[in-house]
């Protein structure tokens, strides 16, 4: 990627206020993005990622969004451009994790997955491709469980997170022919307050991988950026998986 890749761009990246989001904003921001992040909850970590984009030189913003309401992919798209006059990245991150027994995982549980992690970044995809020029980019955080589930207990996760390749691979021809690409990251284990390298699955986890290990939310971060860059104009419509060769 090459210095300053993305100056003069903003980007979007929802559930920005901490692990692999906060980590993808920072990394946009050190290539010269402004950045706004949506946060649900914890303001705080979402104002400190704020400012240590600030520090970086770049404009930055945080709006509150739930990813559960039909709005809220179009209003943080519409807060976006109000901060920031554009947008040219979209990183659809923030979304549910139900994981537990199936008998306990009903419609009340299914109905808030598919609103935070198939409506929230369907529509908001859809507002941003309206403010998108030539060589805009849509990026959604998928998951290696998509692919492989390995524990029980993960199906309206792994659900929910499959529908996103169908968005992807539809968003990209939509939008090819004006230059718009869409593409899917899907990470594996990764070292977050959620999931920490240490816990007690993690050895588990571990062997069930090429690499033996957890990755990190800078490694999704470059991943992203790299997708998010001129480097990759000829990628859509793709999944990559930044998963330590978990699915393979």
């Amino acid at each position: 990627m090459k210095e300053n890749e993305f100056a003069g761009r903003t980007a979007l990246v929802t559930g920005g206020g901490r692990g692999i989001g906060a980590a993808v904003a920072l990394r946009l921001a050190d290539g010269g993005a402004d950045v706004v992040v949506t946060y649900l909850r914890d303001k705080d970590s979402a104002q400190a990622v704020v400012g240590e984009i600030e520090r970086l030189g770049r404009r930055a913003f945080a709006v509150q969004a739930d990813s559960a309401d039909p709005d809220a992919g179009e209003r943080a798209v519409a807060a976006a451009v109000e901060h920031t006059g554009r947008l040219d990245i979209l990183v659809n991150n923030a979304a549910a994790f139900p994981v537990g027994d199936l008998a306990d995982l009903d419609a009340a549980a299914f109905e808030a997955t598919v609103a935070a992690n198939i409506r929230t970044p369907y529509l908001a995809s859809r507002a941003a491709a309206r403010h998108m020029a030539e060589g805009g980019r849509i990026i959604s955080i998928g998951s290696n469980v998509a692919e492989r589930t390995v524990f029980p207990g993960f199906t309206l996760y792994a659900l929910s997170k499959s529908a996103l390749t169908g968005m992807t691979k539809g968003l990209a021809r939509d939008l090819g022919p004006r230059g718009i690409t869409v593409n899917l990251v899907s990470p594996g284990a990764t070292d977050t307050d959620l999931n920490p390298a240490d816990g007690p699955n993690a050895a588990t986890i571990n062997g069930f991988t090429a690499l033996g290990r957890f990755g990190t939310p800078d490694e999704v971060a470059s991943t992203v950026a790299f997708v998010a860059s001129a480097s990759a104009a000829y990628i859509t419509g793709a999944t990559l998986h930044a998963d330590g060769g978990f699915t393979i």
